[in-house]
């Protein structure tokens, strides 16, 4: 399919999933903004060999002001959002009675309320163009819980709830929201995570083998690239009547 003409912003997107997303985006036509921390060039640089415009901007999107700033710069130097994925996220893992407030608080802004902030300022622009796609990074932790992480599985979920909402709201118009839900994606915090375990191991490929053992009946991670197709295809005029839907891609995380 081609995007050619529309303009997608990506939260989260200097590396990892958002990444992955934003290419797709953009070897599809769309122009891209780009978002967050990691290696703005290399980003930059890899969206833009397809030869798409490419801007980034640096909110924190736990700040609502800075994703204005975000937003106003995306339709002041691209013209417009036509379509947003909400993709910022971030962990921590303890137990409830230990979590600290200021990391639960931090979760919630970032993995949840930054949609919602993108969503209420990208919409009315959506809905006067009556074209939009709104897709939002939940996770498997949306649909299933995990001990240790209160604050990732209460955002994913409550992402979930968001986009539901938006769906009804915006049911009768071309503007669409849904959620994909990935199980293990090998992105740089679960290579981290990885070679972490493989520090108390010794063996890089016996840490994989666990990590995915424990969840994912695959045991093979999801790719960005992946779900930078399931991201395409939810643009497309085939997903026109996809609303409201949770679509896990978690090699059979959430059968089980």
């Amino acid at each position: 399919m081609s995007l050619k003409g529309k303009v997608a912003l990506v939260t989260g997107s200097t590396s990892g999933i958002g990444l992955g997303i934003a290419c797709k985006l953009a070897e599809a036509g769309a122009d891209v903004m780009l978002n967050g921390f990691g290696e703005v060039d290399g980003a930059i640089a890899q969206v833009s060999a397809f030869g798409t415009r490419v801007l980034h901007h640096p909110a924190d999107v736990s700040d609502a002001e800075q994703i204005a700033d975000m937003m106003r710069q995306a339709e002041r130097d691209l013209g417009r959002v036509d379509v947003l994925v909400n993709n910022a996220g971030i962990q921590h893992v303890a137990p409830i009675e230990q979590f600290p407030v200021d990391r639960w608080n931090s979760i919630i802004a970032i993995n949840l309320s930054s949609a919602f902030h993108t969503i209420r300022l990208a919409l009315p622009g959506m809905r006067q163009r009556d074209w939009g796609r709104i897709i939002n990074i939940s996770s498997a932790h949306g649909l299933v819980a995990s001990a240790g992480k209160s604050a990732y599985v209460a955002a994913k979920h409550g992402l979930l709830g968001l986009t539901k909402s938006v769906a009804l709201e915006t049911a009768t118009t071309g503007v669409t929201c849904n959620a994909l839900c990935p199980g293990w994606v090998l992105t740089p915090l679960v290579q981290q995570q990885i070679n972490n375990n493989a520090k108390a191991h010794g063996d890089v490929q016996r840490a994989t083998r666990e990590l995915l053992s424990e969840k994912q009946p695959s045991l093979d991670f999801v790719t960005p690239e992946q779900l930078g197709e399931l991201a395409l295809f939810l643009c497309s005029d085939a997903a026109k009547q996809v609303r409201g839907v949770a679509w896990n891609m978690d090699g059979g995380w959430v059968a089980q």
